[in-house]
């Protein structure tokens, strides 16, 4: 690393979160920079573009107070790093790693590159092994798998941020890896409001114990917003590389980062292209996205949840659009089922679990599993046309097995779907077989007569399933 260079009555312009000087210096992009202005506390940056004349620099934090005159920049030859070690877990941070709850800095023992280093294709494994996260129609329906990118979409007013607090307060691991898990939970562009009430929740809870907490504000630079996954998913390699921990990274709400990354991508200059966006969103979400994994030598592993609102409910809008073609599936929320006071409203139809099959059944989680999961699947989509029909003939122009299959409906949204405080496997695929017991057998094709023997049994109404 070369000696720090410093700076001083060079800068031109403040525009919003950025600092223009003239370039007199030999520095690279996204070096790591402190501004110090008169009488200020020194503010951390980055370089984010240059050329023969010109250095734009990255405020990451307020720049109210600076004067053009007296403002020096310092830069210290290296791109932006976090100092991680010891006592990580229990702690809350801003989002750029910065103590937030009143404690000491963490003790250093590692100093990492907050853009992390590429992982060498060639030493990934296929992630495996089931994480439980207590809410039925993910464990039972579209399994989380250890390793595993899958995104949860959601819409404007549905309670994303009530699900990604209660599964950073039930998520495990089942068996022998239960004790190395560990929780990263990171706000991504967050009202004070709802930032206490996850700070609150966790406390509480109990949950902020193995968890870290990076929480970056609305009313924050949206230069910071970029850095707030960044940082947090440096902590979370740390915890996975140096303690060997099993961390799930729950990331709410990636349209904010989004949102910040075509406001500074404007201010830049740079032209737009789908909605407004930088063209370069694609690489850009993969390099967060593509830190998760499962990588050989490394005994920990780190699994990403993250949470995003699509505009206009809109699923094909290049957030989720994009986000989509990066990860292994989606989690989709949907109004219909808020409105009928489904909780969680998880539509298991358009969502999916790429990589379920390598994290359920024998060794993971039931030998039966993934044959219920299958099974709920076809009779629910199959209960999904009946109503359709229903809306055009009536119900009196059903037959028998058709009304059997909207009884099956009601109650596989409201006995399986719906659901209040946490629950175990063996407590979703209960409900999954009673819930089946409201078809005849005869409409079980998915099952085996062993399996139908064993866990079907008549409804309430004791109606025969020949």
């Amino acid at each position: 690393m070369r000696p720090e260079l410093s700076v001083q009555g060079t800068a031109t312009a403040i525009e919003g979160p950025l600092l223009f000087l003239r370039r007199n210096v030999e520095v690279g992009l996204n070096e790591a920079v402190e501004i110090i202005g008169e009488g200020e506390k020194p503010r951390l940056g980055r370089v984010a573009a240059l050329d023969e004349t010109v250095l734009v620099i990255e405020v990451l934090e307020s720049t109210g107070g600076l004067g053009l005159q007296d403002v020096r920049v310092r830069f210290f030859g290296e791109p932006l790093h976090a100092a991680l070690g010891p006592g990580l877990l229990g702690r809350i941070f801003n989002g750029v790693g910065q103590p937030a709850d009143g404690g000491p800095p963490v003790a250093l023992a590692r100093r990492l590159r907050i853009d992390g280093t590429p992982i060498n294709p060639a030493s990934r494994e296929l992630p495996k092994d089931f994480i439980e996260t207590g809410i039925s129609a993910i464990d039972l329906m579209n399994s989380l798998v250890r390793g595993q990118k899958l995104p949860l979409f959601s819409g404007g007013g549905l309670p994303h941020d009530r699900i990604a607090t209660e599964i950073a307060q039930n998520a495990r691991l089942r068996g022998e890896g239960e004790g190395a898990f560990a929780i990263v939970f990171v706000g991504i562009g967050i009202s004070h409001e709802t930032a206490e009430a996850f700070r609150r929740a966790m406390q509480d809870s109990g949950a902020l114990a193995h968890t870290a907490m990076f929480l970056n504000l609305a009313s924050e630079p949206s230069t910071q917003r970029l850095l707030t996954p960044r940082c947090a998913l440096t902590a979370a390699e740390y915890l996975a590389a140096e303690e060997g921990r099993h961390v799930l990274v729950i990331m709410t709400d990636m349209t904010n980062y989004c949102e910040a990354l075509r406001e500074v991508s404007a201010s830049h200059g740079e032209v737009p292209s789908r909605k407004g966006y930088p063209g370069y969103m694609y690489s850009d979400l993969a390099s967060i996205y593509e830190r998760a994994g499962y990588v050989r030598g490394v005994k920990g592993t780190i699994t990403q949840l993250p949470i995003l609102t699509m505009p206009a409910e809109d699923i094909s809008h290049p957030i989720p659009d994009l986000t989509g073609y990066i990860t292994e599936g989606q989690v989709v929320l949907d109004k219909t089922l808020d409105h009928k006071g489904v909780y969680p409203p998880i539509n298991v139809l358009p969502s999916l679990s790429r990589l379920m099959d390598q994290g359920t059944g024998a060794g993971y989680t039931h030998a039966d599993h993934p044959s219920l999961a299958g099974q709920l699947f076809a009779s629910y989509a199959k209960a999904v046309r009946v109503r359709l029909l229903a809306s055009v003939v009536g119900r009196d122009g059903l037959t028998e097995i058709d009304r059997d299959y909207l009884e099956f409906a009601d109650q596989f949204e409201r006995r399986l779907v719906h659901q209040v405080g946490r629950r175990t496997l063996e407590d979703s695929m209960e409900l999954g077989w009673r819930v089946l017991g409201r078809l005849p057998r005869a409409e079980l094709t998915r099952l085996s007569d062993a399996q139908i023997s064993r866990y079907i049994r008549p409804d309430r109404e004791g109606k025969p399933h020949a």
